[in-house]
């Protein structure tokens, strides 16, 4: 059992990492390394022989690997980022990095993504050198840069070229799972992940007669994008349920009483009311236009014109992602990809899925433990190079009215110090004996 001051450390390592800046602008705009040096510091206490590893100065790693009582069995990886999304600290309540603890919440970004975890993993760890405490199995430790990016300097720097330090890792978990879903009806679910759909971030560039602004121009390049990404926008992709979404369906479906007819989805979707929320964004195929970029001067047309969409594919929708971005940007639009990630599904009957659901539960009595795909990616999908298959389980209760997938990238961020301690003690059990 997690020692009181395992539960203290959580909230003073959540809120001193939230301190540490390490907003990722993309294209290299991060640093990471001083949260790494703090992680690296803290694993060191515990008794474990951090490396520091970065690909990119400045861009910092970190991976250890604790010694399990079990040598012929499986190694577990667990891992968490340190780099965050941007924050503008003029929209916010309190400054997004000031890690201020108030009325028992821990406020700031990275609060719920993901140094919150990071810190739960630290605060375990140490609670263990301190009681003594081996798990059954080898745990490999990886705190990573660049998830909020490419992952280039972080999860797929390690996976390609340090591949040897997970050696014997078949599973894994991070984010972002086990936190409580409240359907308003007094139930609370755990949604676990198992799964993720891949990632197909586009360029789209259109060409076209450069010219002037009072010239008619039937070869218009800022024309031809928009009615592209018009296209793109208003597409309504088809349904295509995996086995992580049917599972995740069929437990919700048999929660509320209700048949599990995949016929009619949004009968179905319906009558599951606000836990539709965890599945219905996984159904399907998607792809939503972000950016546009063209021209130089109001009356000037321009010769080029460029967009962006993030792109995303179910399991086993690749295929039909690519053919329908060949259709719908037609014969005047080029697209290719500026980032692509497959997409992931965990079997859900493994014992793994099984230990985590019984840890939530001993401590979250009556708590509904189902399974669901991410809509967007974790360093999962790079650590998936080396055969490891992962899930995320991050764990969190939270209160009725805290709306946890809404602070994500979101303004305030922010996490309920009792949801730490919650999770240290989910965590500590799991980690134990998984």
């Amino acid at each position: 059992m997690a020692d009181q001051r395992a539960l203290d450390e959580v909230v003073e390592f959540t809120s001193e990492l939230i301190r540490i800046d390490t907003t990722n602008r993309g294209g290299g705009d991060c640093r990471e390394r001083p949260a790494a040096e703090y992680a690296a510091e803290r694993l060191a206490g515990a008794g474990l022989e951090p490396l520091l590893l970065e690909r990119t100065p400045g861009r910092g790693n970190v991976v250890a690997r604790v010694a399990g009582t079990d040598p012929s069995a499986d190694a577990l990886l667990v891992h968490g980022h340190l780099d965050v999304v941007p924050a503008e600290p003029a929209d916010w309540s309190v400054h997004p990095f000031s890690g201020e603890v108030r009325d028992g919440v821990v406020w700031g970004r990275g609060a719920v993504d993901m140094k919150n975890m990071d810190a739960m993993i630290l605060a375990v760890l140490r609670g263990w050198a301190r009681q003594g405490v081996r798990p059954r199995r080898d745990l490999v430790i990886a705190f990573t840069a660049d998830e909020e990016a490419s992952a280039e300097d972080g999860s797929g720097f390690l996976a390609d070229r340090h591949p040897e330090l997970f050696e014997g890792c078949t599973e894994a978990i991070g984010e972002s799972g086990a936190f409580t879903f409240h359907d308003g009806t007094g139930r609370e679910i755990y949604p676990v992940a198992a799964g993720e759909r891949g990632t197909g971030w586009v360029r789209l560039s259109a060409g076209g007669r450069a010219g002037h602004g009072s010239k008619v121009n039937r070869e218009n390049a800022v024309t031809r994008l928009a009615a592209a990404v018009t296209r793109i926008g208003e597409h309504q992709w088809p349904l295509r349920i995996t086995p992580t979404v049917r599972a995740a369906l069929t437990e919700l479906a048999d929660l509320y009483g209700v048949e599990a007819d995949f016929h009619d989805m949004e009968l179905l979707l319906d009558k599951l009311g606000p836990a539709a929320k965890l599945v219905e964004a996984t159904v399907r195929n998607s792809a939503n236009p972000t950016m546009l970029d063209a021209g130089y001067k109001v009356n000037v047309i321009p010769g080029e014109a460029h967009a962006h969409i993030d792109g995303r594919f179910v399991p086993g929708g690749e295929e039909e992602f690519e053919s329908t971005l060949d259709r719908l940007t037609g014969p005047d639009v080029d697209w290719e990809y500026v980032h692509r990630e497959v997409a992931l599904q965990a079997p859900v009957d493994a014992p793994l899925f099984g230990r985590m659901r019984s840890a939530v539960e001993e401590f979250a009595p009556g708590a509904h433990v189902v399974p669901y795909c991410m809509s967007g990616g974790t360093d999962a999908k790079q650590f998936s190079r080396l055969g490891i298959t992962g899930y995320g389980f991050a764990p969190l209760r939270l209160p009725e009215g805290f709306d946890y997938q809404a602070l994500f990238h979101g303004v305030d961020e922010r996490v309920p110090v009792e949801a730490l301690r919650f999770g240290v003690r989910v965590l500590d059990r799991f980690l134990r004996t998984a």
